[in-house]
């Protein structure tokens, strides 16, 4: 299945992390134009990998 975007998301917890620049500029065109922000990405984009991860 492709990685789909889908906008709000609710509870939430603040965690500080460090990305690395060309990430950060990766990330802010793939959501340019899109109802997403870049901690929604984030998270939709970590929730993916998870699912889809071996165990």
């Amino acid at each position: 299945m492709a990685f789909q975007l889908k906008s709000n998301r609710k509870e939430t917890e603040n965690k500080t992390i460090r990305f690395p620049l060309p990430l950060i500029e990766e990330i802010e065109k793939a959501i340019q134009n899109e109802d997403v922000t870049f901690s929604s990405f984030v998270i939709q984009a970590c929730e993916y990998a998870l699912k889809d991860m071996k165990k």
